[in-house]
């Protein structure tokens, strides 16, 4: 009998020993899995990356107990989430999943989840759980996405439940959001972020990943976001994945965007030579470098705005390069849209030839 307990004794260490290896594998690798979006999202207030007039004010409402409804709305990347999430972690602490609600647009949020589910949580009396305010969050993320209904019935629930529930809504266009909810709602309106703000957090992330990003590649990745700081990020992250330095050319090869000195190029093409000379370089270049029409409409754009000209010919030019680019949107011949625009470009070197006269 003992021999029999030892050899089950022996057993069980064997059995013991072996998950752990497996747990302490699984732990070593789960940081290289997050995605860098997730790993660097602002914790607390103070670590969002711009917009700090808004954070400092929802932070005094917060800390004085007079927190009102919010309705956060901007472009995608702006850190409206980041900042409801960060006010909800001072609220409440390790308690947060007690005291916070949060639905997305990946939830049914139809109007029997705004009659059940929500007003089930913002009914029910709270009790603090050792959180500092007892107030409950129900956090409605991408709010715009609801429907009409959930809205109308919605709006009823805010009213009734104040006492003990604050509601934070977060979208991207506010004006999908019914006037009777935004009236309800202190607004907060999130800008594009600076280029400032976002070259500083991607320095952060740089310095944190010991990544080998030249300036031109910051410049770059700054200018691609267009003030998206989760783009940003996820373009820093798979240019890293691609190539050890994270270069100009890497950055533009990487997300497939024509590279600068290609707009220039192309530019120069359309503004001095024939039509014919034209097309055929242009085609060339776009088999080559794989690009699209459509982004070299947008970049040649842009520098049309560069340049000199006399402004009834710019106004023209731009008017008939967004008719094209408008068309290429609706998936029209990539060839005839080509054509299209050397002859905007023709036309418009013609009224600067006549102009000069």
């Amino acid at each position: 009998m003992a021999e029999t307990i030892s050899l089950m004794d022996i057993d069980d260490d064997k059995i013991d020993t072996k998950p752990n290896k497996g747990k302490n594998r699984v732990s070593n690798t789960e940081p290289r899995s997050v995605p860098w979006v997730e790993k660097f999202r602002p914790q607390s207030l103070s670590d969002v990356a711009a917009h700090r007039d808004i954070v400092e004010t929802i932070d005094r409402l917060a800390s004085s107990n007079r927190l009102p409804h919010l309705l956060l709305y901007g472009p995608p990347g702006t850190g409206k989430t980041s900042t409801i999430l960060a006010l909800a972690r001072k609220l409440y602490g390790s308690q947060m999943h007690n005291m916070v609600l949060e639905l997305n647009a990946s939830d049914d949020r139809g109007i029997d989840v705004v009659r059940q589910q929500i007003q089930d949580f913002a009914s029910t009396q709270s009790i603090s759980f050792g959180a500092k305010s007892a107030v409950k969050l129900v956090l409605l993320d991408e709010a715009d996405a609801m429907t009409k209904d959930a809205q109308f019935a919605l709006r009823r629930v805010i009213e009734k439940y104040t006492r003990n529930t604050r509601f934070a809504l977060i979208c991207n266009n506010v004006n999908k959001v019914i006037p009777a909810l935004q009236s309800r709602c202190t607004r907060f309106r999130f800008a594009p972020l600076d280029a400032v703000h976002v070259s500083e957090r991607l320095k952060h992330v740089v310095e944190a990943e010991q990544l080998d990003v030249p300036e031109g590649g910051l410049k770059a990745l700054v200018r691609l976001s267009n003030g998206d700081m989760r783009k940003a990020l996820n373009i820093l992250q798979s240019t890293h994945m691609a190539s050890q330095q994270i270069s100009e050319d890497a950055v533009y090869l990487c997300t497939g965007n024509p590279l600068p000195k290609d707009i220039e190029q192309i530019s120069y093409w359309l503004l001095n030579e024939p039509f014919a000379i034209s097309c055929k370089r242009i085609s060339e270049i776009k088999t080559r470098k794989g690009l699209a029409l459509v982004d070299v409409v947008r970049e040649v754009t842009m520098f049309v705005f560069k340049i000199k000209m006399p402004a009834n010919v710019r106004v023209q030019l731009i008017n008939e390069m967004a008719d094209i680019e408008y068309r290429l949107t609706f998936g029209c011949n990539d060839k005839l849209q080509l054509g299209s625009l050397i002859s905007a470009f023709t036309r418009a070197r013609s009224a600067l030839v006549a102009a000069v006269k």
